[in-house]
């Protein structure tokens, strides 16, 4: 995931695609960021695709709240910015669940573990994060989970 993003900003660099870069830049920061509170805490330095998923994830998810904030605001050339933001960012997350395969894959996990109760919600969440990080959109997957167990 690491090669993959550095080779991303060294072409976006050799393209002088500006807005690219900039936003790779700013995802390199962010993973940065978290190595570095890591090592405060005394962990392993460098993080895995896993954690780099999450980051992604993150991203997305505050650039979508900022867009809907500035188009709220009037100003809708920032949004359109954050949007582009949030393109270049999803380029590197794995293909979206759809509702359907969301739903299967809550019900499997359900299964697996033998989830009976909503007190069981943080086993299947679990799960379904270990195994669907940045492929599905977790606060909207939490409430499917208390339908299924309540």
């Amino acid at each position: 995931m690491r090669n993959q993003l550095n080779a991303a900003l060294k072409e976006a660099m050799k393209n002088k695609e500006a807005a690219r870069l900039s936003t790779l830049r700013l995802i390199n920061a962010a993973i940065k960021d978290r190595e570095i509170s890591l090592r405060g805490q005394g962990g392993d330095e460098s993080i895995g695709d896993s954690e780099i998923l999450a980051i992604l994830g993150k991203m997305v998810k505050q650039r979508q709240e900022s867009a809907r904030a500035y188009e709220e605001g009037g100003r809708i050339e920032l949004a359109e910015k954050e949007r582009a933001e949030i393109i270049v960012i999803e380029d590197f997350l794995p293909q979206q669940l759809s509702e359907e395969e969301a739903s299967a894959a809550v019900e499997a996990a359900i299964a697996e573990v033998g989830a009976e109760s909503i007190r069981d919600m943080g086993k299947v969440m679990g799960i379904l994060k270990g195994k669907y990080t940045g492929q599905m959109d977790f606060g909207a997957v939490g409430p499917m989970v208390k339908d299924k167990l309540g």
